[in-house]
């Protein structure tokens, strides 16, 4: 189907914004950064919209508004374990503010020792690497040249002694899109008697989940990136790891009953949901999950495939530019390059300032995966972390991201073609710019700024 078809039936809020660009008017703002954070729904921020004027605190009052906002923060979770296809009998849901959270919630509840064992992947988004570091040791499991492993690949860490307590991998990159073979994975992992967590953050607002058919024991994701940027995420988890212990955090809603000497927790979600939650943000993030499954993956799915080609079309006829990550096989919209003689963060910058074209540039919180993209030796990351403690940032090595949804047409993706192919032949604009006492490049005569939208 058509690009502005899917559009029109999925709006997103935005997605007519116009900015101003150098040598004066505006263009129409292609955001091509939405593995970063996806624009809202238009049926999300309807369902904010009617849901505030009854909105209240939940769990603990009476009154008739309390007790509706009470019966849709558990409609939220009772939606995403639909969502994601998990055993309302043995799972649940909490909602943290994010995937980080999610993850240093789970990493704190498994009741990991420092010397237990988690297998993660050298394609790792930071939040499923640092939390997992902090309560006990790493085995990596490394990358090929494109920046892919195969299911034999963790298998053989798997079978490492000691054996580990948990296997944690991304379900999709969000640097490179690309996909790891997740039945084949989980299956040998729990075959082994090793918990299986997914970092879903990319993969939910671009492919069906079913943790119950894949094999997956525990997953987060972040509504920011699937259309319900009101600071809420999910974790989805068996409840038999938040019905006994101590929470993460403490404090009221997370008890029973509390003396100066003794404090009985309260039963799961509840136990680890402590001070007032972000009901708002359940709400919003159950109309993602609702919309994404009503809406059928059918069509998206076909209109990413079609995405997919002309990003890999488009960047192709580029000259100088160089994709970092696989350039077949099922993937996500979203590709990592460089361009010849010209910096990631001046690219960025250009097709900012220039194009209206929105993307991403840096090492996009997957530093040791980047490090590997871009083949750097032990000296020059040593050298990256010593040059990360000043603000040269135009020093840092990186890459851009460009990175697409459902709202993205294929003129979008043949906009970026264009400002790319332009950039190359004009390297002498580089004069156009300066380094800014923060180290990034901004046009010399003054960044065009949005005006402020009337009040």
């Amino acid at each position: 189907m058509g690009n502005a078809q899917l559009s029109r039936e999925s709006p997103l809020i935005g997605e007519d914004v116009h900015v101003p660009v150098l040598g004066g008017g505006q263009r129409r703002y292609v955001d091509l950064d939405t593995a970063a954070t996806s624009s809202a729904s238009v049926r999300v921020a309807l369902a904010v919209q009617e849901f505030l004027p009854w909105y209240s605190s939940v769990h603990r009052g009476a009154g008739a508004k309390s007790q509706y906002a009470s019966a849709r923060y558990e409609e939220a979770r009772a939606s995403l374990l639909a969502f994601v296809g998990a055993d309302p009998a043995t799972h649940v849901v909490l909602f943290p503010r994010n995937t980080t959270e999610a993850l240093n919630t789970l990493a704190f509840r498994l009741d990991l020792q420092p010397d237990d064992v988690v297998v993660t992947t050298a394609v790792e988004h930071h939040a499923n690497l640092l939390p997992w570091r902090r309560h006990a040791r790493l085995r990596v499991v490394d990358v090929d040249a494109r920046g892919t492993f195969t299911p034999d690949d963790v298998v053989a860490a798997l079978d490492q002694r000691p054996t580990p307590r948990v296997l944690a991998l991304t379900g999709a990159s969000n640097v490179t899109g690309w996909l790891p073979d997740l039945v084949a994975i989980a299956a040998a992992a729990r075959a082994r008697g090793v918990v299986v967590v997914v970092d879903a953050a990319q993969l939910a607002p671009h492919r069906p989940i079913d943790m119950t058919a894949v094999g997956v024991d525990a997953l987060a994701l972040s509504g920011h990136k699937m259309y319900a940027p009101f600071g809420a995420g999910a974790l989805v988890a068996p409840r038999r790891l938040f019905d006994r212990g101590e929470p993460m955090l403490v404090g009221g809603g997370a008890v029973k009953a509390v003396s100066f000497d003794d404090v009985v927790w309260a039963d799961a979600p509840d136990r680890d949901e402590a001070g007032s939650p972000n009901v708002l943000g359940a709400v919003a993030l159950a109309a993602a999950a609702d919309e994404l499954r009503a809406g059928g993956w059918t069509r998206l799915l076909a209109h990413e495939r079609a995405l997919v080609g002309a990003l890999d079309a488009e960047l192709a006829g580029v000259p100088g530019l160089h994709r970092h990550g696989p350039d077949s096989g099922d993937r996500l919209p979203v590709a990592a390059f460089t361009l010849d003689g010209v910096p990631h963060a001046l690219l960025a910058a250009r097709l900012s300032a220039e194009f209206g074209i929105g993307v991403r540039n840096g090492c996009f919180c997957a530093h040791p995966y980047m490090s590997r993209l871009l083949s750097l030796t032990d000296e020059q990351v040593a050298q990256f972390h010593r040059d990360v403690r000043t603000t040269d940032r135009h020093l840092l090595p990186g890459a851009v991201r460009a990175s697409a949804n459902r709202a993205t047409t294929l003129a979008d993706v043949a906009a970026l073609g264009e400002a790319l192919h332009a950039i190359a032949g004009t390297p002498e604009l580089v004069g156009r710019y300066r380094i800014d006492e923060h180290g990034q490049y901004v046009p010399r005569d003054g960044s065009p700024t949005p005006a402020a939208p009337a009040c």
